[in-house]
């Protein structure tokens, strides 16, 4: 199937529903390996809370396609080129100060972007984001007191969550560049704008980093286009170990 010529509509739903599904297999890496036990029970239920939403989004998106389209087609029989999520989401989780830095920077788009996709004009996907907001809120709450707490803990602890948040600042510009595909919905009235949430996002990020004493990171923005396919070598490593079992297993059931 040619995932780009799909309806503008169902190709939003899947950008949706990529940054999801990998930001969750990302953070479900950590079980087992948590810093601490509560930490490692936290990261897993964030992983279960992105990977249930991206279930949504996959669902509605294939019932949109039809053909008998289903939600594990979409998250396991595409290429790493046919994946629309932000290069942000797909980087290697690194230390609990990378994880943590990345996640921060994303929940704050996320929560501005949820909140805005509840006024959809398309009623299914605002359905959504109105029950993913309440968890991404804590999402948010999560990564945010633990910026604080890394920045505002030890020297070590300091170092390391700057060393962090400026590792992954260059991935920050690609969530406020529009693709086709974001035009398409902005003009439909499906999603935001987002160039309008860098305002928001900044306000959110730095109110959290004055908290912690820490400043924003002068460091160059990158040229990513991971909306438009182009990703990562990560992106690759991480589709061939979730969708090994099913494409080497096509016909299991459970």
């Amino acid at each position: 199937m040619k995932w780009d010529t799909c309806d503008a509509s169902v190709q939003y739903l899947l950008h949706l529903g990529d940054d999801a599904l990998i930001l969750g297999h990302r953070l479900s890496e950590w079980c087992g390996h948590g810093p601490i036990l509560e930490e490692d029970i936290a990261l897993s239920n964030l992983a279960l809370d992105l990977v249930g939403l991206a279930r949504q989004y996959y669902q509605l998106a294939a019932q949109r396609i039809g053909d008998g389209m289903t939600e594990d087609r979409i998250a396991y029989w595409r290429s790493d080129r046919e994946f629309r999520n932000h290069v942000l989401v797909e980087q290697p989780n690194g230390d609990f100060g990378d994880t943590m830095a990345r996640q921060f920077y994303f929940d704050a788009f996320h929560f501005l972007q949820l909140e805005a996709l509840q006024h959809s004009s398309d009623i299914e996907l605002a359905a959504i984001a109105r029950k993913a907001i309440k968890e991404t809120t804590y999402h948010a709450q999560h990564s945010s007191e633990w910026v604080v707490r890394l920045g505002d803990g030890t020297d070590e602890s300091r170092a390391r969550i700057t060393a962090s948040l400026a590792k992954f600042w260059p991935f920050t510009s690609e969530l406020f560049e529009p693709s086709s595909v974001d035009r398409a919905a902005h003009a439909a009235g499906w999603g935001p704008d987002v160039a309008s949430l860098r305002g928001p996002w900044l306000d959110l990020v730095q109110e959290v980093l004055e908290q912690a004493e820490l400043q924003l990171p002068e460091v160059h923005a990158k040229l990513l286009r991971g909306k438009s396919g182009i990703h990562s070598e990560s992106l690759g490593f991480l589709l061939a170990e979730m969708q090994s079992l099913p494409r080497a297993y096509p016909d299991a059931t459970w």
